[in-house]
């Protein structure tokens, strides 16, 4: 028994910036200025990621433009002192790209860019062709679905599953994503089975279940 789970295809923006492999530096930096993005996918021909270039990327050029980093410290940081002198996208992106499939679950998505550190991911097919990316507020549109429909989830997919014999009994209320169980059931054990998957449904923000036993003969 489980609630519906919420994938990156439920979330993501399908309509995405990129650039090409010799898309040039000024070129990128402009297409996240108007698009107000801090990452963008690189693609080649069939729209397959190979990298993707982020804001982390474009700034070494800026940090070095007005002087060039002494010679220790040009050997500590080769990564960044070649990025400041390129010019097109194969030379400054960073790949192969984390990407990730559009069936996968929101709490993989986040423990994933939580783990890399970074605010965006390209989403693909088994191809690699990208389908759209998926950002850090994406993965919180969940927590926007309204009380009601988190109560009716609950009341469907926890209580009238896991006490059928009486769930007329369970009262379930959502106020501002926090659920409230009520009410008495046949068989107690299922309490704290019932409140950890209220807490599974994805946009409950907390769970207070106050379910009970039968009432003394």
């Amino acid at each position: 028994m489980t609630s519906a789970r919420y994938t990156v295809d439920d979330v993501m923006t399908k309509t995405v910036v990129t650039v090409t492999p010799d898309t040039e530096f000024k070129e990128i930096a402009a297409a996240m200025e108007r698009c107000k993005v801090s990452a963008v996918p690189v693609v080649e021909g069939g729209g397959r990621v190979v990298g993707v270039v982020s804001e982390a990327d474009l700034l070494p050029k800026e940090e070095f433009h007005e002087r060039g980093p002494g010679m220790i410290e040009d050997m500590r940081r080769l990564d960044d002192t070649a990025k400041a002198g390129s010019v097109r996208a194969e030379e400054l992106m960073t790949s192969p790209a984390v990407t990730v499939r559009p069936d996968t679950l929101l709490p993989q998505a986040a423990r994933l860019m939580a783990a890399l550190r970074v605010k965006r991911l390209p989403v693909v097919d088994a191809d690699g062709g990208l389908k759209g990316i998926v950002s850090r507020a994406d993965l919180l549109k969940v927590f926007l679905r309204s009380d009601d429909e988190l109560a009716a989830e609950i009341r469907r997919e926890v209580v009238n599953r896991l006490f059928p014999a009486s769930h007329r009994d369970v009262n379930v209320s959502v106020t501002r994503g926090v659920a409230t169980l009520t009410g008495r059931v046949r068989d107690p054990a299922l309490v704290p089975v019932a409140a950890r998957l209220a807490q599974s449904v994805e946009g409950v923000v907390g769970v207070d279940c106050r379910i009970e036993g039968p009432a003394p003969a």
